[in-house]
C-alpha cells in the first residue's frame, strides 16, 4: 500500500470516529508540501472543518495527533491555516530506497492492454518538401507524449498521416515534369525529400514572375494575378487529373513520393522516432468524400447552387464549413472526417490525440462540431494538442521561398556544436574516433530535444542552437553529464559494494540535502502520471533538470565512495543508483539517450 493510501485510511477511520461518517469519496486530498513549511506530505483539512464542527486549526490538530499515533511512517505534524504537514520518518525514505534501487521500470506503470488504445497523430508531413524545424517539434513532442501515456499504463497506437495530395503537391510535380529534365535522387546526389523540396521552391520562383508581369501588364492586385497566372491554373488542371486517377499523373505521382518516404525514413530514424501505423490522405479523403456523400443524402449537409457542399453550423454559432469545392474536389476537413472515420474502424480508440500546430485550433474545433452533426460517436474523442511556433533568432521560415531549416541540416548543426563544445571541455580524451562521434551525436540530439521539449507545448518558442549545447543550467547536455558522472561513480564503487548496500541502510541517517533528494525522486511516479494527463512532456523535462541540479548539489557537499561511515558510503551509493534510473527514465520518456561516459 502506498503511504497516500496508507494515511488516507487512517484519516477517514479518524473522521469516522468523530463524526459517526467517512469522509466524501475524493475529499481527502494530499499535496507536497511546499518548501518554506517542514513536512514531507500536506493534507487539505478544509473539507472537514463542517462535517467535525471544528476550526481547520483544531482539526488539523486533532488528525496530526492521530497519524502519529496510528501511522508509523508519520514522525511529526505541523499545520499552518487549514494544511496539515506531515514529517515521515528516516526508516520510510531508506526503505523507499532499497525498494526501488533496482527497479528497472521505476516510474512507469504497467499498461493496461485490454483497454481501448489512446491514438496519438504526429508528424503529418507533407511530400513536397523536406522535414524542417517546426516538424522537429511535432515528431517530439507527439513521440513523448505517446512515450509518456503508455508509461502511465495507457494502450497507445502512434500513427502519421502523410499529406500526399493537394495543390501543394501538384506543384511540386508541376515545377518537376516543365523544368526537371528526368533529375532524380540518384543522378542529382541529393536526399529524395530535399530533390521535390527544391521543385517546390522552383515552382514559387517562376511563378513569382508570373504574377509580377500580369500586375505590369493588368495593373491588378498580386492575389488576382496569383489567380490568372498560368502556372497556378496548371497546377489546379494537375490536381484535377490526379483526382480523375489520369495515368501519367498518377505515375509522377508515385515516383516523387516515392523519392521522399525514403528521405523521411532516414530522418526519423536518426531523430529516433516512430510510427505503429502510416495513413495517406490519397487514401482518407476518398473516405471523406463518401461520408460527407452520405450527410448530404440525408440532408445533413447541403449544396450550393455553384454544386459545392457545406456543414450548416450555425447551431454551433460558427460560419458553414466547405466540404466539397465546386469541381468536387476534396479540401482538408474532407480527409480529416475520412481519417477519423479510419482509426475508429481501426482501433476503436477512446481518446485520438492530434498533434497540431496552434494556426489549426479553428479547424479541430470545427471538426468535431461537422463529425457530431454526422452523429458520429467518436466526435467527443477527438482532442487537438496545439502546439506553438519554432522561431530562430534569424525570424520566421517560409517553406514556398526556401527559409525553412531543414531537419538534416539542423541534426547535423547540433552534432557539430555539441562536438565543439566537449572537445574544449576536454570531456572525450580517452574516446576512439567511433565513441567520440556517437557521443556528439547523443549529446546534440540530447540537446536539441530537450530544448524543445522543456518549453510548455501551448508556448511559441525560440530555438538557440549555441545555447542549447551548455553544460551548466536547464539544459539536455547538463542532464546527461549528470547521469554519466553517477554512472562513473557507480562503476568505481563496483557491484559488490552496491549490491550489498540494502542491508545497511537501517544504519543510515539521512542528512536534509540527502532527504531533499529523495523526496524528489519519490514524486517521479506522480509526475508521469500528471505530465501524461496533461499531455506535457515539460513537466518531466523540467522534473528531471531538478532531479540532476539536486543531486549536484548534494554531490558537491558530500562524499560517497571516501565517506568513512560505511553505513552512509553505502546509503549514498543507493541514492546514487536510484538518481541515475531516475533521470534515464524520464529522458527516455523525452526520447533523449544518455551516456554512461563523458
Amino acid at each position: 500500500m502506498k503511504i497516500e493510501e496508507k494515511i488516507a485510511a487512517a484519516v477517514s477511520e479518524v473522521i469516522k470516529e468523530l463524526a459517526g461518517t467517512e469522509p466524501e469519496p475524493g475529499k481527502i486530498v494530499f499535496q507536497k508540501t511546499r518548501k518554506e513549511f517542514r513536512g514531507d506530505l500536506t493534507l487539505v483539512v478544509f473539507p472537514f472543518t463542517k462535517l467535525l464542527k471544528r476550526s481547520p486549526e483544531e482539526v488539523a490538530d486533532t488528525i496530526g495527533r492521530a497519524l502519529v499515533e496510528r501511522v508509523e511512517e508519520v514522525s511529526e505534524f505541523n499545520s499552518v491555516k487549514g494544511f496539515l504537514n506531515m514529517s515521515l520518518t528516516g526508516r520510510f525514505w531508506l526503505g523507499f530506497l532499497g525498494e526501488n534501487m533496482d527497479n528497472d521500470k521505476f516510474g512507469y506503470a504497467a499498461a493496461e492492454t485490454q483497454q481501448p488504445p489512446v491514438v496519438v497523430e504526429y508528424s503529418s508531413p507533407n511530400t513536397n518538401k523536406p522535414l524542417h524545424l517546426g516538424h522537429i517539434r511535432n515528431n517530439l513532442l507527439g513521440y513523448s507524449v505517446s512515450r509518456l501515456l503508455e508509461a502511465s499504463g495507457n494502450n497507445v497506437v502512434k500513427v502519421n498521416l502523410v499529406n500526399d495530395r493537394g495543390i501543394h503537391i501538384c506543384k511540386s510535380m508541376l515545377a518537376w515534369m516543365k523544368y526537371g529534365k528526368g533529375e532524380t535522387p540518384q543522378s542529382s546526389g541529393k536526399k529524395g525529400d530535399k530533390l521535390v523540396g527544391d521543385y517546390y521552391v522552383r515552382f514559387e520562383t517562376e511563378l513569382r514572375r508570373q504574377i509580377a508581369g500580369i500586375i505590369e501588364k493588368e495593373d491588378i492586385g498580386e492575389d488576382e494575378a496569383r489567380k490568372k497566372a498560368p502556372l497556378m491554373l496548371e497546377a489546379q488542371d494537375l490536381l484535377r487529373r490526379w483526382e480523375a486517377r489520369d495515368k501519367e499523373v498518377v505515375e509522377v505521382w508515385e515516383m516523387m513520393n516515392s523519392w521522399v518516404y525514403a528521405g523521411f525514413d532516414l530522418t526519423y530514424r536518426r531523430l529516433g522516432v516512430d510510427f505503429d501505423k502510416i495513413y495517406y490522405e490519397s487514401d482518407t479523403y476518398l473516405l471523406g468524400r463518401d461520408i460527407v456523400m452520405e450527410g448530404l443524402e440525408k440532408g445533413v449537409m447541403y449544396k450550393k447552387d455553384d454544386g459545392s457542399v457545406w456543414a450548416g453550423l450555425s447551431e454551433y454559432k460558427i460560419d458553414d464549413k466547405l466540404l466539397l469545392r465546386s469541381d468536387g474536389t476534396s479540401v482538408y476537413m474532407t480527409q480529416d472526417i475520412g481519417t477519423a472515420q479510419l482509426r475508429y474502424d481501426d482501433f476503436t480508440p477512446r481518446q485520438m490525440v492530434y498533434v497540431v500546430g496552434n494556426e489549426q485550433n479553428h479547424h479541430f474545433s470545427v471538426l468535431r462540431k461537422v463529425l457530431d452533426k454526422l452523429g458520429k460517436p467518436y466526435s467527443d474523442a477527438i482532442y487537438h494538442l496545439s502546439y506553438g511556433m519554432v522561431e530562430l533568432p534569424a525570424g520566421k521560415m517560409k517553406s514556398r521561398e526556401g527559409t525553412v531549416v531543414d531537419a538534416d541540416d539542423l541534426m547535423d548543426e547540433m552534432a557539430g556544436t555539441a562536438a565543439r563544445i566537449t572537445e574544449e571541455l576536454g570531456k572525450t580524451q580517452d574516446f576512439s574516433k567511433e565513441e567520440k562521434e556517437s557521443l556528439y551525436h547523443i549529446i546534440g540530439l540530447g540537446a536539441l530535444k530537450y530544448f524543445i521539449l522543456k518549453v510548455d507545448p501551448k508556448k511559441n518558442m525560440l530555438f538557440n542552437p549555441e545555447e542549447s549545447v551548455d553544460f551548466n543550467g536547464n539544459t539536455g547536455p547538463f542532464i546527461q553529464y549528470t547521469y554519466a558522472r553517477i554512472c562513473s561513480v557507480l562503476r568505481k564503487a563496483g557491484e559488490e559494494s552496491l549490491t550489498k548496500a540494502p542491508d545497511s541502510l537501517g544504519g543510515a541517517v539521512l542528512n536534509e540535502k540527502e532527504k531533499q533528494l529523495v523526496r524528489t525522486l519519490y514524486d517521479f511516479p506522480a509526475m508521469v502520471r500528471e505530465a501524461a494527463a496533461e499531455l506535457s512532456p515539460a513537466r518531466i523535462a523540467n522534473y528531471v533538470y531538478e532531479v540532476a541540479r539536486e543531486f549536484n548539489q548534494f554531490y558537491h557537499d558530500y562524499s560517497i565512495l571516501n565517506e568513512e561511515d560505511k553505513n552512509l558510503s553505502d546509503m549514498r551509493l543507493c541514492l546514487s543508483s536510484l538518481t541515475a534510473l531516475t533521470i534515464r527514465n524520464a529522458m527516455l520518456l523525452l526520447g533523449i539517450e544518455v551516456p554512461e561516459r563523458m
